[in-house]
C-alpha cells in the first residue's frame, strides 16, 4: 500500500510541476521583446500551457505575433514537455553527477510511464540519445526542404522548429500559414509525418525495436506488438476516412489531384495521432470528418512518449476484451494472457476520460454558444489529447482564440491533465480509500 500510496504523491507532484510551468512561461513570454503585440496574461498562459502539454492550439500565431526570442521560449516548452520536466531534470543531476534518490526515481518512472524502477536512469540516457538524435536528423532534413524557398538561415531556424515539435508531436510553426503551401511537398510531409510517428509510439517500443534490431533481445514484447499493429491500423483507417468523406468535398481535397488528396489524408491521419500540424483547412470538412476526427483524437498515441490521447492500447485491451468476452474465452492476444489488472485500468481510463470530456465538451458549449457543438467538441478533444488542430477562427489560428477568458481557462486545465494522462489526473485528485477490514454482501444487478 505504501508504494501506491507514493505513486498518487509523485503524479500529484507531476501535476503541480506542469502547473508551475506553464505559469514560468506565461511569466517569460509576458516579458519585454518576447511578442510583437501586446499579449494578455491568459493568452500568455494559454501559450505556454499549450507549449508545455506538447499541443499546439494557438491564441496568437507564432510566426507573426512573437519575436524570435518568443518563439525560442515556446520551442523550450514544447521541448520540456516532450522529455517531461522531471526527465530534463534528472539529466541535469547525471550531468553534476549528483547521486539520484528513490523519490526522484520513482516520479520519473511515472513521468516516463516505464514498467520498472530497475534501469529507469539508463533508459532515460538512451531516450535523450535518441531525442536530440531523431530531432537533429529531422532538423537537417526539414532545413533541405525549407531552404529551396528560402534564404538558408531562415530555412535552418523552420527546419529545427519544426522538428523539435514534430517529434514532441506539438503543433506550433513559425511559419505564418503554417504548411498549407506545403500541402504537396511529398518530402517534408513523410519527414513530419515520420518524426510524429516515432515521437507518439512511445520510448519504450522504440527502445525495444533498437534492442531487437541489434539481436539484443531475442523477442518484442506483448506492449509493443499491440502498439505496432494498433498504429499502422489506425493510421490506414484514419487515412481511408479522410479521403472517402471529403473525396468530393471542392472546399477540402476535391479539387486536388489524386495523389495529393491521398498525402493530404494520410497526413491529416498522423496528426490525428496527436501533433497539431496540418496541410488542410479543418474547418473545411464534413461534421462526419469531424466527428471520426475527434474519435481518432481521443485515442491517440501510446504510453510513455510524447502522445496524448487515452492511448492507443487501452482502446485495443478494450477491444480485445470485447471480443473475448462474446466467443466466452480466456482474454488473450499474440497467444499471450492479459491480467484482470490491465483490463480494469483500460475500463477505467476510457470510462473517465469519456465522461471527462464530455462534461468539458457540455461546459464549452453553454459558455460558448455561438459556435457549432460539434466544432467544440472536436475544440475539446484536440485539447484533451494534446492535438492542436483546430476548425480555425476563420484565419490560421485555433477556435479557442475566439473564446471569452473563462473558456480559455478550461481549455487550459484539459490541455494540462490531459498531458499527465486521465489515470494519472483522477490519482492526483481523489484520495485513496484506506484498508477496510469489512467484507460487505454481494448484490446483483441485472445487465
Amino acid at each position: 500500500m505504501k508504494q501506491i500510496n507514493f505513486d498518487r504523491r509523485s503524479v500529484r507532484w507531476l501535476l503541480f510541476g506542469y502547473i508551475i510551468l506553464a505559469l514560468l512561461g506565461a511569466f517569460l513570454l509576458k516579458l519585454d521583446g518576447m511578442s510583437k503585440v501586446d499579449i494578455s496574461f491568459i493568452d500568455a498562459l494559454f501559450t505556454s500551457a499549450s507549449a508545455v502539454s506538447m499541443t499546439g492550439l494557438i491564441v496568437k500565431n507564432t510566426a507573426l505575433d512573437f519575436t524570435f526570442y518568443g518563439q525560442l521560449v515556446i520551442l523550450f516548452l514544447v521541448q520540456i514537455g516532450g522529455l517531461g520536466y522531471m526527465g530534463l531534470g534528472i539529466f541535469f543531476y547525471i550531468l553534476i553527477r549528483k547521486k539520484i534518490g528513490f523519490a526522484e526515481r520513482n516520479m520519473l518512472k511515472e513521468a516516463l510511464i516505464y514498467p520498472h524502477m530497475e534501469g529507469v536512469i539508463d533508459f532515460l540516457r538512451k531516450i535523450l540519445l535518441f531525442v536530440f538524435l531523431a530531432e537533429l536528423i529531422g532538423g537537417v532534413l526539414l532545413t533541405l526542404c525549407f531552404a529551396l524557398h528560402m534564404d538558408f538561415k531562415e530555412a535552418l531556424w523552420h527546419g529545427f522548429f519544426h522538428s523539435i515539435n514534430a517529434f514532441n508531436n506539438a503543433g506550433f510553426s513559425t511559419l505564418e500559414t503554417g504548411l498549407i503551401p506545403y500541402r504537396s511537398d511529398f518530402w517534408l510531409n513523410f519527414v513530419i509525418s515520420g518524426l510524429i510517428i516515432i515521437g507518439g509510439i512511445g520510448y519504450f517500443v522504440l527502445l525495444e525495436l533498437y534492442l531487437f534490431q541489434r539481436k539484443r533481445l531475442l523477442s518484442l514484447s506483448l506492449h509493443t506488438k499491440i502498439m505496432l499493429v494498433s498504429t499502422i491500423f489506425l493510421i490506414f483507417c484514419a487515412t481511408l476516412i479522410v479521403f472517402c468523406f471529403e473525396y468530393n468535398n471542392p472546399r477540402s481535397i476535391g479539387e486536388l489531384s489524386f495523389f495529393d488528396k491521398i498525402l493530404s489524408s494520410y497526413f491529416t491521419a498522423v496528426n490525428y495521432r496527436t501533433s497539431g500540424f496540418n496541410t488542410l483547412d479543418i474547418s473545411t470538412f464534413k461534421d462526419a470528418s469531424l466527428f471520426f476526427g475527434s474519435m481518432f483524437m481521443i485515442i491517440g498515441g501510446g504510453p510513455g512518449g510524447t502522445a496524448g490521447g487515452v492511448k492507443v492500447t487501452v482502446v485495443a485491451v478494450l477491444l480485445i476484451y470485447t471480443y473475448w468476452v462474446i466467443k466466452n474465452g480466456r482474454v488473450r492476444v499474440f497467444n499471450t494472457e492479459l491480467s484482470d489488472d490491465v483490463i480494469k485500468k483500460a475500463f477505467v481510463i476510457a470510462v473517465g476520460s469519456g465522461v471527462y470530456i464530455v462534461i468539458f465538451a457540455l461546459t464549452l458549449s453553454l459558455l460558448e454558444s455561438n459556435y457549432r457543438f460539434i466544432a467544440v467538441l472536436f475544440e475539446t478533444s484536440s485539447a484533451f489529447a494534446t492535438v492542436g488542430v483546430s476548425v480555425g477562427d476563420g484565419h490560421f489560428l485555433s477556435l479557442s482564440a475566439l473564446f471569452s477568458d473563462p473558456s480559455k481557462l478550461v481549455i487550459i486545465a484539459v490541455m494540462i491533465s490531459g498531458r499527465i494522462g486521465v489515470f494519472a489526473f483522477l490519482m492526483a485528485i481523489f484520495t485513496q480509500e484506506k484498508d477496510k477490514y469489512i467484507k460487505y454482501p454481494q448484490g446483483k444487478v441485472y445487465l
